[in-house]
């Protein structure tokens, strides 16, 4: 029997796809491409390129099971791609390339479905606590923009539940905070989590304190566009010692830490705040400096509370890729399984 499938991660940024064998009771990886997002006009059009390549090399590619990870709401196996204009169908999909077996989940979702399969060496700690088995646990991470899943107990194992969290209001919980809000409301009226949390969000950061904050009035002007989604910021800050890159990534993190905890205090998630995306790894020296489990463990009357809640980083830059793995590791196991019964 084939035993062929296909796995992705598809992202506001990058699309990864991989085509794995189940051979011998494991998985065994076949092939594996990158795709930059923006470049192609659909996500037909990558799936289509990415099984030419592999029937350049392989003697046959017929996949009987997918699982696509993707960067948006999924509802019904029908997904509008949050940051690019693409609009993915689980059936259309399956009609097109003859899958008999396809699955959308959202990428948190996904990430969700993997945290349990990660190693210690996936994982810095922020904060040990003292976590409660079966306990809920939420997954978040700002990348491209911001994810969040949840982690539900559910008879035997823990069960994601996909949102998106991340769309909601923006708390500030100090004066210069007021500020922030306040200057992105004028430009985007509604301000979202996201506006701030995520690669232009570290933008929009910058470039609020390099205009508005007196203490770096003496500071020449750097113009960042949005489309520079943070990375410059990091840049500065981490290799160039830049001040206001360096104050931009502080008051981040400290936002970071007072969205994880509301988010960690609304599911009560004793057993764990994980998180992922794309710029927590590369800014862990900030995210340990203090501000972040700070301001996550400032909940007044909860804070102790708050200090017994274990919070770890997910260094793994393939998490949501492992879960789409793992799903359609799934999909092809119910296969068999009818298979033998008929």
């Amino acid at each position: 029997m084939n035993k062929q499938l296909i796995y992705g991660d598809i992202g506001g940024t990058k699309t990864l796809l991989q085509m794995a064998e189940f051979k011998n009771g494991a998985v065994h990886e076949r092939a594996a491409h990158r795709y930059h997002s923006s470049d192609y006009s659909d996500f037909a059009d990558i799936l289509r390129d990415f099984l030419d390549k592999i029937s350049v090399t392989e003697s046959h590619c017929n996949p009987i099971a997918a699982c696509f990870a993707v960067a948006g709401p999924v509802v019904a196996q029908q997904a509008q791609l949050t940051n690019l204009p693409w609009q993915m169908s689980a059936a259309e999909i399956a009609q097109a390339f003859l899958i008999p077996h396809v699955k959308l989940l959202n990428d948190f979702e996904a990430a969700a479905l993997a945290v349990e399969i990660l190693s210690p060496d996936d994982l810095v700690t922020l904060q040990q606590g003292r976590g409660q088995a079966q306990a809920m646990r939420v997954i978040l991470g700002a990348g491209t923009g911001m994810g969040v899943a949840w982690l539900a107990w559910q008879k035997d194992s823990y069960q994601p539940i996909s949102t998106e969290a991340g769309h909601i209001d923006f708390a500030p919980t100090n004066a210069l905070q007021i500020r922030l809000l306040e200057t992105l409301q004028k430009k985007f009226q509604h301000v979202s989590v996201e506006r701030l949390l995520s690669g232009t969000g570290l933008t929009h950061i910058f470039n609020f304190l390099q205009t508005t904050s007196t203490e770096f009035s003496n500071f020449a002007s750097i113009h960042l566009e949005e489309e520079d989604s943070g990375a410059t910021v990091t840049t500065l800050a981490i290799k160039q010692n830049h001040p206001i890159a360096i104050r931009s990534l502080a008051l981040f993190a400290e936002i970071y830490g007072a969205y994880a905890g509301n988010l960690a205090l609304a599911g009560l998630c004793r057993n764990g705040v994980y998180i992922a995306g794309g710029i927590a790894p590369r800014i862990i020296h900030t995210l340990r400096a203090g501000g972040f489990m700070h301001a996550f463990c400032n909940k007044g009357r909860f804070s102790e509370l708050m200090h017994d809640i274990p919070v770890q980083v997910i260094t793994n830059p393939s998490v949501s890729l492992l879960g789409a793995k793992r799903k359609a590791q799934d999909l092809l196991r119910i296969q068999a399984l009818g298979a033998v019964k008929k």
